[in-house]
């Protein structure tokens, strides 16, 4: 088992990065790449989930061990496989998903790619109570929360990887600036929401 792999970033693509480590150019999908966008060309750990069929091999990577960890647990959710687990992680921050499986709220699980009513029963019927170490702790007072239940670290984390996605876009620094102040006023959103948020912006100056 490959548990993580600390080497040069080299290539980053829409779903996947490719370090090389030891002489050997590793291959890892990540759900969303361009979280590791600071790290290009440079030396970085990645947490690897190591996948193996008899008709495959595959490396996942995580920048947070939580999420790697998550990852796992999802795989074990019958209905589930890595394109789901990857789309989940994509798109939610651990804490929010576990705040859902917790609430039994499926028609928030729902809302994931590929996830059913049927699907989303058997992710509460099968994670609920295991994952309550991931979730806030509710006597910090220094977190809130948004209608959607993100707190403002997750806010913070998914405005980050919005810029970093409207970079490689190729937009500049000084550009993306002015942008994540006008997306820190928003309530809400995925990181996808941002970036199209962060799109619309841009294309108006």
């Amino acid at each position: 088992m490959i548990a993580y792999i600390k080497g040069q970033l080299t290539t980053i693509e829409d779903t996947a990065i490719y370090l090389e480590a030891g002489g050997i150019g590793y291959e890892v999908l990540c759900p969303n790449p361009f979280r590791f966008q600071d790290h290009l060309n440079k030396e970085v750990k990645v947490h690897t989930y190591h996948y193996v069929r008899e008709d495959q091999q595959t490396l996942f990577g995580f920048k947070k061990k939580e999420d790697k960890q998550l990852f796992a647990q999802l795989l074990n959710v019958s209905g589930i496989g890595p394109k789901g687990a990857l789309a989940i992680l994509g798109t939610v921050s651990v804490p929010e998903f576990v705040s859902a499986i917790e609430q039994e709220d499926d028609k928030y699980l729902t809302k994931f790619p590929g996830v059913g009513k049927k699907t989303a029963r058997q992710m509460i019927l099968d994670l609920k109570g295991k994952l309550i170490v991931w979730l806030p702790d509710e006597k910090n007072e220094d977190t809130i929360f948004y209608q959607d239940g993100l707190t403002t670290q997750e806010k913070r984390e998914r405005i980050e990887d919005a810029v970093e996605a409207l970079k490689a876009l190729g937009y500049t620094e000084k550009e993306v600036k002015l942008v994540r102040t006008e997306l820190e006023k928003a309530k809400e959103g995925t990181v996808d929401d941002f970036v199209r948020q962060g799109l619309q912006l841009l294309m108006k100056k």
